[in-house]
């Protein structure tokens, strides 16, 4: 009887109007008031390095200010080149294009030195030479280039600049200048045969470089037993020393006088537990790291951690506690292949990165789930989790969410999250792409937004670029990379007889692989689309209050490199409402 009451009074309710108010998505946006400009030569043209750090930059009040798209895209084989002829950005026209910068005033800069290097990081793990051709002819360096750059910066004390590098992962990249599969599969192991262990006055790049060619045991390896050539050793190893070499000139520099306000942060590029051939490089760059600097895990993640860590220290963060629940029970194994540490300790080393203490009670919660220990308990380890997800929402203590599951759930650990809880009040979530990136993504983009939370002047224009954030993180991971992207890759394969993994070799229909995401994404995104537009989220801790999600229209579906891997897609939102209501779980306002 109790609960026919309680229908029929929903049901009146409902009738009166009382539904669930979506707002149209706008179809244009007031513009953000002018903040502070930051002058960003990005790693390359994927999501993960434009469009996401630009929804970190706007929800924080910052202006972004980049180069043109040519000048730091990266082509993948048989693609159109930047300006016909680059298949990599253009490090000459990039350098002048942040003097240009510096002359106009600008003062915040964060620079990938792999991109102003290299022409960005599949490049970098390819190329051999230091020579930068120059317009109208002649040539410098690479190494020339930057020590005039840092010094040109240098020259301003009110300038704070962040400059990103990368410890070269094993294999340099498929489908770029050639390389194949099997190429990648020879020399990732060729790479990941532990070296001699190196420390002390020993650690020098000229015995790093020399232990390249030696096993473990201080034996020769054989190029020929991992099916590779004495020549293609010695190119895969002189682009290792060649990025070396860069990086340790960038450390010697800064610690020299005038670059108190540089920070240099360097990302370990796809890695092994084993005691591979990054080990001593890992060893010496963190010899030569000054206070303020770091080396962590993740490279397409630097950017967000460089954009936070630099609103932290000008919004005179003083730290705070986080409490961190795994579930799954592997936390003390890598998340994936491509990791050199357990999770436990790459959690541990972003939460001091950012000024992070682990305390059990605190107000910040991160929650991660983990790969399964145990197969049959799948269920048991996400429900766990979703529980203490929503005992959190009960008690208004913002939530981080990582899925570190790779891919071990399939889809319903995300079904779960979708029909259970409110995925548009997570401070933040990551889980697309490679695990390596996930806690750095996940952090950089939580603690963001919990110290704008504190410090921070909350605009529409703000909480837009954050909710955008939430939507991208979870409609791609939850719809794309464990769905849809599955069918993309069967039509490429089978319907066209193309590559997945590039859409040029041969050259297929791209529209017609388009249309078909669009079709699929609109068709797997509507559950939880739907979940968000009924979200709030948090608007202000002190005192506590939550705002509304209006409607969400996702367009403009693409693929940045013309590969299944990723896609690109913009987010239009209405205007945001008064806070969802719920009766019964059911939501009536």
């Amino acid at each position: 009887m109790k609960k026919r009451i309680l229908a029929a009074a929903l049901a009146c309710l409902l009738l009166a109007g009382c539904g669930t108010r979506r707002t149209e998505p706008l179809a244009a946006e007031e513009p953000a008031a002018a903040g502070v400009e930051i002058a960003y030569v990005p790693l390359d043209d994927r999501p993960d390095n434009v469009e996401r750090v630009e929804y970190l930059a706007d929800s924080l009040g910052y202006q972004l200010v980049m180069p043109e798209k040519a000048l730091y895209r990266t082509a993948l084989d048989g693609q159109p080149k930047n300006f016909d002829s680059l298949q990599r950005g253009e490090p000459w026209s990039l350098f002048t294009w942040v003097l240009e910068q510096e002359a106009a005033g600008c003062d915040r800069y964060i620079l990938s030195l792999d991109q102003l290097h290299s022409g960005g990081l599949v490049s970098s793990r390819s190329m051999t030479g230091d020579e930068v051709s120059l317009p109208g002819g002649g040539t410098t360096s690479s190494s020339e280039l930057m020590d005039s750059l840092l010094s040109a910066l240098a020259e301003d004390e009110n300038n704070v600049v962040w400059l990103l590098d990368s410890v070269m992962r094993l294999a340099p990249t498929v489908g770029y200048q050639g390389g194949t599969i099997e190429a990648y599969n020879a020399l990732r192991a060729y790479g990941a045969e532990p070296r001699p262990g190196l420390d002390g006055s020993n650690l020098t790049i000229e015995n790093i470089e020399t232990d390249y060619r030696r096993g473990g045991r201080g034996v020769p390896l054989d190029p020929a037993a991992f099916g590779l050539t004495e020549e293609q050793v010695d190119e895969y190893l002189a682009a290792r020393s060649r990025k070396l070499e860069l990086s340790n000139q960038l450390l010697q520099t800064v610690r020299g006088g005038g670059y108190e306000n540089f920070r240099v942060l360097i990302g370990i590029d796809d890695s092994s537990a084993e005691e591979c051939i990054q080990k001593n490089e890992i060893a010496y760059l963190r010899s030569c790291l000054r206070e303020g600097d770091a080396l962590l895990s993740g490279v397409d993640d630097l950017a967000f951690k460089a954009m936070t860590k630099l609103y932290l220290e000008e919004s005179g963060w003083e730290g705070a506690g986080i409490a961190v629940r795994y579930y799954g029970g592997t936390e003390d194994q890598p998340a994936c292949i491509y990791d050199f540490q357990p999770l436990t300790q790459i959690v541990e080393a972003h939460l001091d990165f950012f000024g992070l203490t682990e305390t059990v009670d605190a107000e910040l919660q991160m929650l991660v789930l983990t790969q399964p220990a145990d197969e049959d308990k799948k269920a048991d380890y996400y429900n766990a989790l979703i529980k203490d997800l929503n005992d959190c929402r009960k008690q208004n203590k913002p939530v981080i969410l990582i899925d570190a599951g790779n891919n071990r759930y399939g889809t319903a650990f995300h079904d779960a999250l979708t029909k259970e809880t409110e995925l548009g009040w997570l401070l933040s979530y990551a889980g697309f792409l490679d695990m390596a990136i996930v806690t750095g993504t996940a952090l950089s983009h939580g603690v963001a937004r919990y110290a704008f939370l504190q410090s921070g002047e909350q605009t529409d224009a703000t909480e837009r670029a954050f909710v955008r954030t939430v939507a991208d993180s979870v409609l791609k991971d939850f719809c794309y990379r464990n769905v849809v992207r599955e069918d993309v890759a069967v039509c490429v394969r089978d319907e066209l007889g193309g590559n997945a993994n590039n859409f040029w070799q041969p050259q297929i229909d791209i529209q017609r692989v388009t249309d078909l995401l669009a079709r699929r994404m609109d068709e797997e995104t509507a559950d939880a689309v739907r979940n968000l537009e009924r979200s709030n989220f948090i608007s202000s801790l002190e005192p506590y209050a939550e705002r509304g999600w209006g409607g969400i229209e996702l367009e403009n579906y693409r693929f940045p490199w013309d590969r299944a891997f990723e896609i690109g897609m913009d987010i239009r939102l209405g205007d945001f409402t008064e806070p969802h209501e719920k009766v019964l779980n059911l939501y009536i306002k």
